[in-house]
Formats: structure tokens, C-alpha cells, sequence
């Protein structure tokens, strides 16, 4: 039997169109945008697999031929490490461990410190963070961000100008991120570089959830412009376009707010609330606004529910029509039966969206389109149209592998999707068909 690594891309292709019943790469749509493109869901051919044994894997973030990804402590060893993958290749290839140092010693009001790479800063440092929270790279691609959580909580800031070898320029803690930075969004408004962290509460102190905002418009030296305390109970992530920020704030659903592009005379600095919308079943975890690429509208607001239960997580992708940002309205929900949706990516050129699903994989939406619009048989009890039932699943993929998984993030990038796998590692896979 070949291998499927030896087959070429164009073979690989071919395999998944049959597999899926497809006869033609758009999955036979007839032109008509809320017309299912696939008849069945395609099965996202596996590329390969970077490896991860010493470490439960966290985000990934992904630049051209580099890919990054986060790791949690577990029995094996400390969650203080960021992993380097060059994935110009089918098979992701692990180059290098960045070991994330802890702050320094002893830490007699030192909030900020430059550095210089893994060979020290001139400071003796404590133990490394328990977990890292988040990976992201600049849209300049120059800076890779680094959250921690526990340890305690910080940003930390690498040079790219070796994509392989990043170098330390600086960290950031102090006393309202030192519960823990759990996702940190670099994202740039009115042509400024920030970084939206969201940081944890602590019970044990009834120290409430926050959201942070550090400017980075020097690297070396990030600053504080805003902290604010948000979510029930927790502050869980970001999405920043067009200066407005959407945040999930778990049982309080997703706040939209003006940072600059509202109209309502907000800043980075002075957030001012748009609305507020709560989801159903509540645990907003992760947010996306998508824009369509043809006509520029920003309608369709992805909101991920984390739903933690004793047998796994649960939670369904749910659609907010934002049309109206001042008057947003859930619209639509996918679901995967026992399993829970976590971090999503979406290629807009072709208006398909990527979620992450845990145990299930990952799975590919299509979401071009009237989302709110479908037949009796597709709507569920509360009006809320089921893209399940109205056949908008284009893709699903790794649920077929026969290996145990936790997806935890994805990333779409020029015809590849990446996933990080708790379990596994970093997986690579041909999304090129998805369209």
C-alpha cells in the first residue's frame, strides 16, 4: 500500500474528493450563496505531524514557513516552554525549544526588564510560568508574544528577525496581570500595535477577571493604557477589527465596544460599550467577526462556547447577526454531539471558517451568505437556523485518524490548516479543496 505521504498534493486531493462524493473542487455550488457547496463534508487529507511527548500542547500561531506553539506542565515537565516548527515542508519539524524564563529575582517591585534570549538578562530569574497561555505573531510579522499564566502571569516579547531563533526583547508583569495572562490578541488600531491580554481571576483572593491593554508600539518597552475588570467570571478572549473589540466574557456573553471605529468617541484607552449580547447556553469563549470579501460587510459575529461537564467539554459555534452593532441578535449554532468548540480560524477568500472541537477534531464551516435564512426542516424550536441541518459543513478533519485528541487551536494559512493537538502535537493538513 503507498503511504499517503508519497501520493502528491493533486493525488491527496483527488482522494478526498471521492472520499467525500464530491465531483468538482467547489463541492458542486450552483452560484447561489446560500446554497450548500458539499453534499457530504470533504476529510481534510493529513499532511504530517510535529510530535510533542514532553508536553501537553497549547495555541499555535503560524508566519510563512514558522509555526509556534504553547505548552501546559503536566507529570512530564513544566508548561514553560515554546516550541519552534518549520513547517515549509508536509512535515512539521521541531528546530528549536525556547525556554520561557520565570521573573526576576528577588522581585523587589521589578515590573519590567529587557532581555536577551535564552542566555540571560543580568537577572536571576524563578521558576518558569505553569502554562503558556498564548502564542501570536504581529501582522509585520517582526514580534512573537508570549502569555503566561501562573509563575505568575506576564507578556513577553521576541525579536522574529530570526524566525528560528527568537530573542527576548522584553517582559511585562505587574500586579493587575499577575493572576495570569490567559490570551493576548496583537492586533493594530488606527495603525497602532497592542496587546489585548486577557487575564484570569483568582478565587482564592476574590481577584476579579480584567482585560488588559498594552501598547507596543515600542517593543523593548510595552506600556499599560488600560485596565479594566470584565467578566462572569472570566475575561476569556478578544477579536479586534476596524477599531472595535469584541470580548467573551463567559456567563456575561460578548461585549462590543468602540476603540476608535465606533463612532462613539472610543479610544484603546477609553473603551465605550456598543452593546452587549449573551449567547445561548452562556460559556462565551472565543469571538471572530467575519468580513465578507466581496462586498465588505461585516455581519456574521462567530461566538465559540467552552461548556465545561464531568464527562468532557461541550459547546456549540453560535451566529450573531452584528449587522447592528448596537443591536446584535443570535441567528444560527453548529454542533458536534459530544464534543465542544474552542478557538476558530477562517479563511475569508473563500468564506469558510475553522473550528477547533476537542475530541472531535476540527471542522470547517461554510459560512457564505445569508446565515440566518433556512428551511423549516433546518430550524431548531427557538428559530435559530442549524447550519448541521442546512448542510454547511464543508470539511472535518483528524477525527479520523483513530488517535485520541484534544484540538485546542487552529490556524488557516494559503491553503493549509494547523492544529494543535493537546495529545499529539502540531498536525499539518491540505485545506486547498475547501472552497
Amino acid at each position: 500500500m503507498i503511504h499517503p505521504r508519497h501520493l502528491s498534493r493533486a493525488a491527496l486531493l483527488a482522494l478526498a474528493m471521492v472520499a467525500a462524493g464530491c465531483d468538482s473542487l467547489t463541492g458542486g455550488g450552483d452560484g447561489d450563496d446560500d446554497a450548500p457547496r458539499f453534499t457530504t463534508p470533504l476529510a481534510l487529507p493529513v499532511l504530517g505531524l510535529g510530535p510533542v511527548q514532553d508536553r501537553v500542547t497549547s495555541e499555535l500561531t503560524v508566519s510563512g514557513a514558522w509555526a509556534y506553539t504553547g505548552t501546559h506542565r503536566d507529570a512530564r515537565g513544566a508548561g514553560n516552554v515554546v516550541k519552534v516548527w518549520n513547517v515549509a515542508g508536509a512535515q512539521p519539524v521541531l528546530v528549536d525549544s525556547v525556554i520561557v524564563p520565570g521573573p526576576p529575582e528577588p522581585s523587589s517591585g521589578i515590573r519590567f526588564h529587557e532581555g536577551h534570549g535564552e542566555e540571560g538578562d543580568g537577572h536571576e530569574h524563578g521558576p518558569g510560568p505553569d502554562r503558556i497561555g498564548d502564542v501570536q505573531v504581529s501582522d509585520n510579522g517582526e514580534l512573537l508574544v508570549v502569555a503566561t499564566e501562573g509563575g505568575p502571569g506576564s507578556i513577553l516579547v521576541y525579536s522574529r528577525a530570526n524566525p528560528a531563533k527568537p530573542v527576548l526583547l522584553a517582559r511585562f508583569a505587574n500586579d493587575d496581570i499577575e493572576p495570569g495572562v490567559h490570551t493576548a490578541e496583537v492586533a493594530r488600531v488606527n495603525g497602532r500595535l497592542y496587546a489585548f491580554l486577557s487575564v484570569d481571576p483568582r478565587a482564592a483572593t476574590a481577584t476579579p477577571a480584567r482585560l488588559v491593554i498594552v501598547s507596543l508600539e515600542n517593543p523593548a518597552q510595552p506600556v499599560m493604557v488600560l485596565s479594566r475588570v470584565m467578566g462572569r467570571p472570566f475575561q476569556h478572549d478578544v477579536f479586534v477589527r476596524d477599531g472595535i473589540l469584541f470580548t467573551a466574557l463567559w456567563h456575561d456573553g460578548v461585549g462590543i465596544w468602540d476603540i476608535g471605529g465606533g463612532g462613539r468617541g472610543g479610544s484603546v484607552a477609553n473603551p465605550v460599550l456598543l452593546s452587549r449580547i449573551e449567547t445561548v447556553s452562556g460559556y462565551a469563549h472565543n469571538v471572530l467577526w467575519l468580513r465578507d470579501p466581496r462586498t465588505g460587510q461585516k455581519r456574521w459575529l462567530f461566538v465559540g462556547e467552552e461548556h465545561p461537564t464531568p464527562d468532557g467539554y461541550r459547546g456549540d459555534v453560535h451566529v450573531v447577526d452584528a449587522a447592528d452593532l448596537a443591536k446584535p441578535r443570535e441567528v444560527a449554532f453548529f454542533r458536534v454531539e459530544g464534543a465542544g468548540s474552542h478557538n476558530f480560524s477562517v479563511d475569508e477568500a473563500n468564506g469558510i471558517l475553522y473550528a477547533a472541537f476537542y475530541n472531535a477534531g476540527v471542522r470547517a464551516l461554510d459560512v457564505r451568505g445569508d446565515l440566518s435564512r433556512c428551511d423549516a426542516a433546518a430550524r431548531a424550536p427557538d428559530g435559530r437556523c442549524d447550519l448541521g441541518r442546512m448542510h454547511r459543513e464543508a470539511a472535518h478533519g483528524l477525527d479520523t485518524t483513530g488517535r485520541a485528541l484534544m484540538v485546542w487551536g487552529v490556524e488557516y494559512e494559503d491553503g493549509i490548516l494547523y492544529a494543535s493537538d493537546m495529545l499529539g502535537g502540531l498536525w499539518k493538513m491540505d485545506a486547498s479543496a475547501v472552497r
